[in-house]
């Protein structure tokens, strides 16, 4: 077997409160697998019921939205089969890793948790057909084995967030709603580059900016009217907190009290007259404060995944991998393997 290096760069599938993360699986290709042994990272193994159990469901839940016929479409020259089969396997790659991170932190899971996941391979189990069960491979310890992966992994997640305050203040969340009337600077081609205007067409557009605030400031104008007459955003609205707009557009708009319109604000989209409709939006803040923490998270469990898999070493076995197709039978239509888990097995809200 030719040896050759893969590099994944996938989305990472999690469970509820894992998050999502971009990251490069190295996978080096060797020799000396046990039966159906899909890939080994380090003393961990993937056996092929495990991946045929997590793609069928991935499959039927695909089928099930948009029908058969989705698996004709390509991006790029690449299967939408070949991307969800590499989804798959980079989800059962990392949980994998997570359980290796487990046994360096010392995770483990109790008694009570053990017996909520034996409860929901059995439920899941029983939910299958013998056609499903023939068709995957799979017997009731193999599922059990994905529910004991799968909640470890979740648990040692908690364990590494575990120290980050979710406290945040209304300030650092506070979130703004305005209005903008936009008046851009640039054209696209036909390839979406932007192509900036000339600085003799920019001044025009700001005499023309120039005219509208006035029309603005007036008494008892319609702001709306003008943001339906005059802006070439499709957005006429925003709701948004600190950092997530452009510095210049941002430092205007939160200097605004309600119902003030700001001067010309220049961007890298053109020229902007915004109008403040609420300085305090409590809805949006609340929610925004979530954003925060989950960010927070993802940040801390991120470096510490990162600088943890650069030393594993991970070998796939690439003639049985390459075997591996979708099971085309219209007997095996299962779909809530996670379902179950989650109605069993929650350890993010323990």
């Amino acid at each position: 077997m030719k040896r050759v290096t893969l590099i994944l760069a996938v989305l990472f599938l999690f469970l509820s409160g894992c998050g999502k993360k971009n990251s490069d699986t190295r996978i080096v290709l060797t020799t000396g697998f046990q039966k159906d042994e899909v890939f080994r990272i380090e003393n961990m193994s993937c056996s092929l019921p495990e991946l045929m159990v997590l793609l069928t469901n991935a499959q039927n839940q695909y089928e099930n939205v948009y029908g058969e016929e989705i698996w004709q479409t390509d991006l790029n020259g690449v299967t939408l089969e070949e991307n969800v089969k590499e989804t798959v396997l980079a989800d059962l790659a990392q949980i994998k890793t997570m359980n290796l991170l487990a046994q360096r932190y010392g995770v483990e899971l109790d008694e009570e948790e053990r017996q909520k996941i034996k409860e929901a391979a059995e439920a899941y189990f029983t939910s299958l057909n013998q056609t499903e069960k023939d068709s995957m491979g799979a017997d009731e310890e193999t599922i059990e084995n994905l529910y004991l992966e799968y909640a470890l992994a979740e648990k040692v997640y908690q364990y590494i967030i575990k120290d980050i305050n979710p406290e945040i203040s209304d300030d650092e969340a506070r979130t703004i709603t305005v209005q903008h009337i936009l008046f851009k600077t640039y054209v696209l081609d036909g390839t979406g580059k932007k192509i900036e205007y000339s600085d003799e067409a920019r001044q025009d557009i700001y005499k023309k900016a120039r005219e509208v605030l006035k029309l603005a400031k007036e008494e008892d104008s319609d702001f709306e009217q003008l943001v339906l007459t005059y802006s070439e955003d499709e957005t006429g609205t925003l709701s948004f907190g600190k950092g997530e707009m452009e510095s210049s557009f941002e430092e205007a708009a939160f200097n605004l009290e309600t119902g003030e319109i700001s001067d010309i604000v220049e961007t890298s989209y053109g020229y902007h007259i915004i109008k403040c409709l609420n300085t305090f939006n409590r809805e949006e803040t609340d929610a925004n404060k979530a954003k925060i923490v989950e960010k927070r998270k993802e940040e801390v469990f991120g470096q510490e995944y990162e600088t943890f898999v650069a030393s594993l070493t991970r070998d796939l076995n690439e003639e049985l991998w390459e075997s591996v197709s979708f099971i085309h039978n219209e007997e095996v239509k299962t779909t809530d393997f996670f379902e179950i888990y989650n109605q069993y097995i929650n350890l993010s809200q323990e």
